[in-house]
Formats: structure tokens, sequence, C-alpha cells
């Protein structure tokens, strides 16, 4: 098959972040003076996981971290005595990480759109923060991107001797020391106001990997309320804060960009030359009729010739019908090995359905050679060769209407915690799933421009997909704002988000 890349057309230009005076005016919204109501913002602390840290376009990098939601909000905070805010930036604007002179693979570079490609291309050149290094601290914006729930309270999440294992590349550049954990080093600072945005990766890291917990798991309802719990307990204590909640995964453009229907006729032609019935004269068709024989027509058919055509995805909780398909086929004059080998292939595959979500991470993947590296699985036949469309897209892309439906319920069991913990507690609390519902739905319109969740046009969201752009973060900032204003008697105006760019450019200082 060709190559398959997502055609994206960039409608607005990109723009460095700048900022005026609109961002710092000593006034509210209705004219008054401001005022900070009745919280003491001179000692700032935020906690949090990669949104915290303003992790963006697939990484975390300077020019991120200067425009995460948390600096934003103590630029307002400094209008009304709020002291300074510390963070442990990065080196470089290329985001990723070094130990002993290698890349850690997990982690960088940054994307950007490229024009030429009409895709987002990672960025090139060398990253220069190294793990080893450890920053003197302590700082303010104790974002760590990737963290859950209970590693927040893990002693030894900052441990040079857990890379790799049970410690954060990110918490080791700037933990107070080896042992400690993430909100001692918080309440050591003895803040006077704090925020939490925290159980993001607890739901999204599994949903990000399809639903396959080889890879990422969902943490147990249980094991979030005990982390919450011993949190709270710790930095809630006679301290004011801001919490927040956590938004659904349809509401990311991560599970929205790729349709189940992403295979185009011209995907599907090769010098000119439409493949549709070749595919289905050596594939779909005994494959769809085996599946039929055997009483499931519903899993494979044969491909259109016209219409857009369903992805081939792997489906764990479908009945395995290798051997069956396997003995179809030889009764139809297949050839053992060639049987066997599709019999093993699509035992538990199906094309996906409008009910299942694809992950962004298979924008990369689909029509390429399945990589046990790369996909986690490998094809046994040359002539299944292609993700998505001679080879089943492995669970890692894919998340399957029982998936999405655990998550749901993980997500729904999470917020009911922190909305408790916001009423036990007495702390502002930012609604997040609304606004994200709302960016997803009807949009948010603020400063003239109207945000959405649609990727690349809706202003919001990041090319990874899931975390905030720079006008995106400015747009959570105002909503905490928002939400402190209405606790504590507040006034903030928050910032223009006519001052923070829509997408970061390739070249950043």
């Amino acid at each position: 098959m060709k190559k398959y890349i997502i055609p994206f057309v960039v409608a607005s230009a990109l723009m460095s972040c700048s900022s005026n005076n609109d961002d710092f005016d000593a006034r509210s919204s209705d004219g008054s003076a401001l005022s900070a109501g009745s919280v003491d913002f001179s000692k700032y602390v935020a906690l949090g996981d990669s949104f915290a840290a303003g992790y963006s376009d697939g990484a975390l990098f300077k020019a991120g971290q200067q425009n995460s939601y948390a600096n934003i909000m103590a630029t307002q905070f400094a209008l009304v005595g709020g002291g300074a805010f510390t963070t442990p930036y990065m080196n470089d604007n290329i985001g990723g990480l070094v130990f002993m002179g290698n890349q850690l693979p997990t982690v960088g570079p940054r994307l950007y759109f490229d024009l030429i490609a009409k895709a987002p291309m990672p960025v090139t050149g060398p990253p220069t923060t190294d793990v080893s290094q450890v920053l003197t601290g302590p700082f303010n914006n104790m974002g760590i991107p990737g963290a859950k729930s209970f590693h927040l309270i893990a002693p030894g999440y900052g441990s040079l001797a857990g890379l790799g294992s049970t410690a954060s590349p990110y918490f080791i550049r700037f933990a107070s020391n080896a042992t400690t954990t993430v909100v001692a080093d918080a309440v050591s600072q003895n803040p006077s106001f704090f925020s939490l945005w925290i159980g993001g990766n607890d739901a999204l890291g599994y949903a990000t990997a399809g639903g396959d917990s080889n890879i990422n798991t969902l943490t147990p309802q249980n094991t979030f309320q005990t982390a919450y719990s011993a949190i709270m307990s710790q930095l809630a204590t006679n301290r004011k804060g801001v919490i927040a909640n956590l938004p659904y995964l349809n509401t990311l453009p991560y599970f929205n960009v790729i349709k189940h229907n992403q295979l185009k006729q011209s995907d599907l032609t090769v010098g000119g030359t439409n493949q549709v019935s070749a595919l289905n004269s050596s594939l779909y068709g005994p494959l769809s009729g085996a599946l039929a024989f055997l009483g499931y027509p519903d899993r494979i058919s044969v491909l259109s010739t016209t219409d857009n055509n369903p992805l081939l995805i792997s489906d764990e909780t479908l009945t395995d019908l290798s051997a069956g398909i396997t003995q179809v086929l030889v009764a139809n004059g297949v050839g053992q090995q060639q049987a066997t080998v599709l019999g093993m292939v699509f035992g538990r595959a199906r094309q996906a359905k409008p009910t299942d979500y694809i992950c962004l991470s298979a924008s990369t993947r689909i029509g390429k050679t399945p990589s046990s590296t790369i996909d986690g699985v490998s094809s046994p036949s040359p002539s299944l060769g292609q993700l998505g469309v001679t080879f089943p897209l492995p669970d890692r892309y894919v998340l399957i209407p029982t998936e999405i439906t655990e998550i749901k319920t993980a997500t729904d069991g999470y917020n009911a915690i922190i909305a408790d913990a916001a009423q036990t507690n007495n702390l502002a609390f930012f609604d997040a799933k609304k606004t994200m519902e709302d960016l997803s739905t009807t949009g948010i319109t603020s400063n003239g421009y109207t945000m959405t969740s649609a990727y690349l046009f809706g202003n919001s969201f990041s090319l990874d997909g899931i975390h905030p752009s720079p006008k995106g973060y400015a747009l959570i900032a105002n909503k905490f704002l928002e939400a402190i204003n209405l606790k504590y008697g507040s006034n903030f105006k928050g910032v223009n988000l006519e001052n923070y760019a829509i997408l970061y450019p390739k070249e950043l200082p």
C-alpha cells in the first residue's frame, strides 16, 4: 500500500508566544482594583502531571514550561502579592532527556507542523537536558509528566537508581533527595496556596495504550482513593487551594482524529492502480466467506470499490476462530501453510466500527510493516505486511467498546473522589471535565477566539492530540482563576488569549 499520511492543511499562522500589558493589568474584569479575596498567594506551589508542567507537542521543553497553566496563574497571583514562582526548566526547546550521553527512548523530541509534509514531524537536534544533573530547588512548579496519583506519595520517585523502573526522569532532576516524595517536597515549602490536577494518567496511560495493560495499567479505584486521600491529608490541611477533576477521553483529539473507516480509495491505490479488487480476491473475500460459514459474518466484509473502508483491528474479546478459519480455507482449496497463517493472524480480527476509538499513535503506523519493536507484533508473511490493511492493528492502537466503558467508569469514580475532596477540604474546584466537554461540543469563545477540541483547527490542543496548545493552556489558567474567584472572593481578570500562540513554530530560541 502507499505510504499512509493523514493530510492536514494549516489554516492559521504559527506564531511564537508573546505577552503584553493586558496579562499584567492590575484591574479586574469590571475595572475595579484586583483583590486576592481571602487567599494569601505569597507562596504558591503547583502539583500535578504533564498538564501542570506545560507538556506540549509530545514533549516537555522550555517554552512549553513557560506557558504552563501554573506559570500563567502565578503571573496573575503576582499582581496581588504572589511571590516568585520557580520552575525546573529543561535546557532547550528540543525536548527529550539524556543519561550518560544516551537519549532516553520514551521522551521527546517535540513535534512541529511541517508545511511540506502537511503532518507533524519531530524537531531535529540532540536534547541537552541530562537527567543526572540535579537542579537546586525547591521549585514551585512540581508538575511531573507521566505522574499518576500514587506517584506523588511514592518514596524514591525521584531516585536516579530507579530510572527506567520506579522513578520519574523528570522528578529525578529536582527532587530534594533520593527518598523523598513529591508531596513531601511541596509541603516542605510551606505553601500558602496550592493547585492540584492529578489523575489524568491513572486513566489516560491505559487509554493511550489502547487498553493494553501490558503497556500501561488502569489505576484501581481503591488505589486512587488511598493516594488522593493521602495527598489531601498532607497538602490541604489548614491550607487553601484549587483542585480539578478529569475529562472523558472522547473529548480529546487523540481519540477522534483517525476514523474507523480511515482507508480511502487513494490509500488503496498503488502506481495509479486501485488494489481493492486484488485485496478482495486474495484476502478479504476468502476470509469473509470463511467467517460467514463459521457463523460470524459481521467480522470482516469485502472492501468497497467506491467508499471509504474500515481498518482491520485485533479484538481480544472475540472468540478465537484460528482453527476454524484454517479448516474452512483448506476445505476451499487454500494451501495448508497459507491457511494456517491466515487463521493465526485473523482468529480475533475484525473491521473497525464507529464505536471503536483509533489512537492517534496509529497514524504513523497504518500501512506500515508490523514491527515487534514498535507495534508489539510481527507478520508471519510478507503478503500480510500492512497494518490496518492486510494485518490487524494490534490492541495498543485501538480502544474497543468494553475498554471505553471501563475507562469511563474509572474516570467517574476518580471524579467522585476529587469532588468529595474539594467539599471535605473546603477547596476551590475547577470542573475540567465540563470545560473539555464544552470544547468538544459547543466550543468556548474567549477574547475573540472560538476554542474547540478540533485537531489543529480548534486552537486548544497541541500536535500530540492530548496536551494543550499555548492558547489552550491560557484558557485552562483562566478557568482555574474563575474557580478561585468563585470560592475565595478574588476577582482575577485572567489573561488575554490573543497573546498566546496557536501552535509552536519549528524554530524556537
